[in-house]
């Protein structure tokens, strides 16, 4: 007699092709789509004795992939504001390769700084640090109260000094 499947296998089974639709429809194209579902997957991993007890198994896989689309567009904001840094520095001051690695590292450093935020605070931080917007501004983009931008700057702040102390 067969083994019956396990309840992460069966979630993988029934819900990996709706997933990679999703990220589909959320990245416009489908070339990284099934990375993306793999990648939801792995975090499920992360907390099997969920997967027993899910009633809204496609709202559980929903909430972890909006989670990593978060990631990825931060980490592509990130990128773009460092390659337009880059671009904007006179051709006197080429960046040398030690000054690339320099950089590279310190984006990877503030990726793993903002990812300990909240993603409303992350988003709030980034248009702050990265778009320059006033947090009066950052209020009327995101419907915050202007206490909740300065609550959520200060948390950006105190995260990155914590990681720059450690």
């Amino acid at each position: 007699m067969s083994k019956p499947l396990q309840p992460l296998q069966l979630l993988c089974e029934n819900h990996y092709d709706w997933l990679c639709q999703w990220w589909r429809h959320r990245l416009g194209h489908g070339d990284e789509a099934a990375d993306f579902a793999h990648d939801t997957f792995l975090r499920v991993l992360r907390h099997p004795e969920e997967v027993r007890t899910l009633r809204q198994p496609r709202a559980y896989l929903t909430t972890i992939a909006r989670g990593l689309l978060n990631d990825h567009w931060r980490r592509r904001s990130l990128e773009r504001a460092w390659l337009e840094a880059l671009a904007a520095l006179p051709p006197e001051l080429e960046a040398s390769p030690e000054m690339l690695l320099g950089v590279q590292q310190a984006l990877q450093q503030l990726d793993r700084m903002l990812g300990n935020l909240a993603p409303q605070a992350r988003e709030v931080f980034v248009l702050s640090q990265l778009e320059g917007l006033t947090y009066v501004e950052i209020a009327a983009r995101t419907g915050l109260s202007d206490r909740t931008v300065k609550r959520y700057m200060a948390q950006g702040f105190e995260i990155c000094l914590t990681m720059l102390d450690s």
